[in-house]
């Protein structure tokens, strides 16, 4: 599909974490719905190879090196965004890490580590755009929460579940400020995704025994959470403020 085309030609989006996993596949839907991408990541050579995989599809993409959690890197990232593509109309704050330590094992620095990232980048990351998106009279931010924000995470620790948690209030109240503008603000909450995070945190044996015990029993594919949020950039400019379940029944509320 050319960048005349689909539902997002014309679009500019940053997503951040982009580099695998939930976030690269955003971006690759994305793009191939017309949008130009911003691939954000801290490691900045994966972020590359994701931004030059969309390229060669004939897709329009660049990649930043980006720390969510130094105020003055998100700056510059979407600096950099506005002096290519000259605008922002979405963004994705996807980036995110995860520990599965126990309590009586967590540190301050770890549990500041997984808040840093998890929350504060998604805040400093909206913060950044809302400029840009008010001057335009529009815009879309989707985060990235998780089951666990809406009830406790099946791998991570009592950090990633406070975390996760504190994006939906995030979002719940940024999304009251910032409607008059014509921007909308929702939250994703993804169950167990088949990415390396998740297999990087589970044996295969506990990962074939989670989908076991799921009503539609297999992980999410990261495809799947990525046409969700197209959905919300594209067809839902009525549905503000909202968490959204994409667990296969693991959790129902």
């Amino acid at each position: 599909m050319g960048q005349s085309e689909g539902k997002l030609c014309n679009q500019v989006v940053i997503v951040t974490g982009a580099a695998q996993g939930m976030g690269a596949a955003v971006a690759n839907c994305l793009a191939e719905e017309g949008a130009s991408v911003v691939v954000s990541d801290i490691n900045g050579e994966k972020a590359i190879r994701v931004a030059e995989r969309i390229s060669s599809d004939s897709g329009r993409a660049l990649a930043i090196k980006t720390d969510v959690t130094k105020e003055d890197e998100v700056a510059s990232m979407v600096e950099t965004t506005i002096a290519r593509y000259g605008t922002i109309s979405i963004l994705v704050n996807n980036a995110g890490i995860l520990y599965p330590t126990r309590i009586d094992q967590v540190t301050k620095a770890e549990w500041d580590e997984v808040l840093d990232v998890n929350l504060n980048g998604t805040f400093l990351a909206s913060k950044a755009v809302l400029e840009t998106m008010k001057k335009n009279q529009y815009g879309r931010i989707i985060n990235m929460s998780s089951s666990a924000g809406r009830s406790v995470s099946t791998l991570g620790g009592v950090h990633y579940t406070a975390a996760k948690a504190g994006v939906l209030g995030f979002t719940r109240a940024l999304a009251k400020e910032v409607a008059p503008f014509g921007i909308t603000v929702n939250a994703i909450c993804p169950g167990l995704i088949n990415t390396e995070m998740a297999r990087e945190n589970c044996s295969p044996d506990q990962l074939r025994a989670y989908e076991a015990s799921f009503p539609i029993p297999r992980l999410g594919r990261p495809e799947e959470v990525a046409e969700l949020i197209l959905f919300l950039t594209t067809a839902a400019s009525y549905i503000t403020g909202a968490s959204i379940e994409i667990n296969g029944g693991d959790l129902m509320m």
